[in-house]
C-alpha cells in the first residue's frame, strides 16, 4: 500500500508511454480483438473446487461448471495485486456465500490479476477495460441462457469496486445490474472524481459501499473518502480500524508468521471484506449502522435513532432501498471477528452549583436482564461546568438484554462530598440542608440495536469500603413516556 502511494507521487513524473489512458476518457469502440486479447478468467466455483473457468461463446464450459440460471449470481472482483497471487480472502468470502446463504446463489470471481499486477497506474487504466469483460459476460448470460443482470451482485474489493462501477455503466440497455457492493473502494485517482469515472449508485440498482482506511497519507488515502453509494458505511469513523495498529505487529507474527508486516499495513484496507464476511454468519450477529453528520457526532451518542428506516444492516442482507442522495452510516466494531457490538446512546443531567469545571472521569456498572457489565471507565471531554446534559455513546461486546441499574463511582471523593444531599434533592424527605456541588438528576438511555428507551433517576447512595462514593441508578417511573418496561 505504501508502495503505491510512493508510486502515485512519482506518476508525474514517468514517461508519457508509461502512463494509461486516463481513467476519465472513454474510448469510443473497445474493438472484439481487444476484448479476446485480455487475460481476464472468470471462475465459477462448486461446492469443493478452486473455481471452474466459463467462457463467453461456450455454452458447454457454463455447464461444466455447474451454473444454474434459476439462481442469483454472485460475483467478486479483487482489486491491486503487488505479488501477482490472489489473496486468502477470496477463498473465505467464496467459502462463506457458499455455505452460509439461506437461499443458495451461483459464486464466481472475476480473476484479472495479471492486468491488476502492475504499476499503480496502469492497474487503474486496466479497470475500465475489465469492466467492460464483465458487461460483456453478464450480456452473453442474459443472451444465451436469459439470465437477467437484475439477478447479479458485484462485489468489488479496492480497485476491484472501481470495475464493477465500470461493468455497470457500461453493460447497455435500460436495465441495470442488480446490486453492487464496494469494499473499500480505491481511492487514489478516483477521489474527487466524476461519478462516471469511478463507482458511483448510478452504476446498478442499488450500490452499497464500506469505507475501512480514509486516512491520509502524503495527501492521499487508500480507500476512497467520499460516499459513492446509496448507503455509504464507515465503521469506526471509516479512517482507521481497531486492531490495525502497528503495536499489534506481534498478534499479527503469532497469525500470519512472515507476512505479519503485510498483513499490518493492510489492515485496516482489507478490514472491508472481514466485516462484509462477518455479516454472512448466522442470524443475529449482523452489524446496524446509524445516519450521522461525522464520527464526532456518532461518539456523542446523537445519532441513534433509527425513525423512518434511517438505519440499515451492514454487509450482505443490507435492506436494499436506493436513495436520492447517498446516505452516510456510521458504527463502532470489535477488533476482531464477531465484530458486531451494541451501541447505547447515554444522556447525564448534572446540577452542578460550583463555579469550577468538576472532574470528569468515572466508572459506570451496568446490570441488563441477561449480563452485567462492571467498571466502564467514561471519560467526558469537558469538564461539568454548569447546569446542563452530557451525552455520550458506550459500546458493549455482549448483549446484556433491557438495562435495568447503573451504577457510578466517582474516584474522587470529594466530588460527590454532597451525595447525600443530592438523594434528598430528587427524591426529597426530612430536612434538607444546602450545600454547594455536583447533583446528578437524571440519566436517559437508548440502545441502538433494539431502539428501547429508559429513564434513570438516583436511589441509593453509599461509601464503599474505601471511602469512595458510589451510587445506583434505577427506573424513575414518573418519567417513562416510551418504555412499557417502567415499574
Amino acid at each position: 500500500i505504501f508502495s503505491a502511494l510512493c508510486k502515485l507521487c512519482q506518476a508525474k513524473h514517468c514517461p508519457r508511454s508509461y502512463i494509461p489512458e486516463p481513467v476519465g476518457r472513454t474510448r469510443a469502440v473497445e474493438t472484439n480483438r481487444t476484448l479476446h486479447e485480455t487475460k481476464t478468467r472468470f471462475l465459477l466455483f462448486r461446492e469443493t473446487s478452486r473455481g471452474c473457468q466459463i467462457q463467453i461463446n461456450r455454452l458447454d464450459r457454463l455447464q461444466e461448471c455447474g451454473f444454474n440460471s434459476s439462481l442469483p449470481l454472485v460475483m467478486i472482483i479483487h482489486g491491486w495485486s503487488v505479488n501477482g497471487i490472489l489473496e486468502n480472502w477470496i477463498w473465505q468470502l467464496v467459502a462463506a456465500l457458499k455455505s452460509q446463504l439461506a437461499q443458495p446463489v451461483n459464486v464466481g470471481l472475476v480473476d484479472w490479476i495479471t492486468l491488476a499486477q502492475n504499476h499503480y497506474t496502469i492497474a487503474v487504466g486496466n479497470t475500465r477495460l475489465v469492466g467492460k469483460e464483465v458487461a460483456a459476460l453478464l450480456r452473453w448470460l442474459e443472451e444465451s441462457v436469459q439470465f437477467s443482470r437484475s439477478h447479479v451482485h458485484l462485489i468489488g474489493y479496492s480497485l476491484g469496486a472501481h470495475v464493477s462501477g465500470f461493468a455497470g455503466s457500461s453493460i447497455g440497455g435500460t436495465r441495470k445490474i442488480g446490486r453492487i457492493t464496494g469494499l473499500d473502494p480505491a481511492g487514489p485517482l478516483f477521489e474527487g472524481r466524476s461519478p462516471s469515472d469511478r463507482l458511483s449508485p448510478d452504476d446498478a440498482n442499488f450500490v452499497d459501499a464500506i469505507h475501512t482506511f480514509t486516512r491520509e497519507y502524503m495527501g492521499l488515502s487508500v480507500g476512497i473518502k467520499q460516499p459513492i453509494g446509496h448507503y455509504d458505511f464507515y465503521p469506526n469513523g471509516g479512517s482507521f480500524q481497531p486492531g490495525c495498529h502497528f503495536l499489534e505487529l506481534y498478534r499479527h507474527i503469532a497469525q500470519h508468521g512472515f507476512n505479519a508486516i503485510t498483513q499490518t499495513i493492510k489492515c485496516s484496507h482489507e478490514r472491508s471484506v472481514h466485516l462484509f464476511i462477518d455479516s454472512l454468519l448466522p442470524a443475529g450477529t449482523q452489524s446496524t449502522a446509524y445516519p450521522c453528520r461525522d464520527m464526532d457526532s456518532f461518539s456523542q451518542g446523537l445519532c441513534l435513532s433509527c425513525k423512518k428506516g434511517r438505519c440499515n444492516t451492514l454487509g450482505y442482507h443490507i435492506r436494499q432501498e436506493p436513495q436520492s442522495r447517498s446516505k452516510r452510516l456510521f458504527l463502532v466494531t470489535r477488533a476482531e471477528s464477531p465484530f458486531k457490538v451494541y451501541h447505547y446512546s447515554f444522556k447525564i443531567h448534572f446540577i452542578n452549583q460550583r463555579e469550577k469545571p468538576m472532574e470528569t472521569t468515572f466508572t459506570m456498572s451496568l446490570l441488563g436482564t441477561k449480563e452485567k457489565m462492571q467498571k466502564i471507565p467514561i471519560t467526558l471531554d469537558k469538564g461539568i461546568a454548569s447546569n446542563k446534559t452530557y451525552s455520550f455513546l458506550i459500546t458493549l461486546e455482549v448483549d446484556i438484554g433491557e438495562l435495568i441499574m447503573i451504577k457510578f463511582k466517582w474516584e474522587g471523593s470529594a466530588v460527590w462530598a454532597n451525595v447525600w444531599n443530592t438523594v434528598q434533592t430528587i427524591i426529597p424527605w426530612g430536612t434538607r440542608p444546602h450545600h454547594s456541588g455536583l447533583l446528578l438528576k437524571t440519566i436517559r438511555v437508548k440502545a441502538g440495536e433494539t431502539q428501547a428507551y429508559s429513564a434513570f433517576c438516583q436511589q441509593i447512595s453509599q461509601h464503599d469500603q474505601f471511602g469512595k462514593i458510589k451510587c445506583s441508578l434505577l427506573f424513575c417511573t414518573e418519567l417513562f413516556s416510551h418504555n412499557s418496561l417502567a415499574h
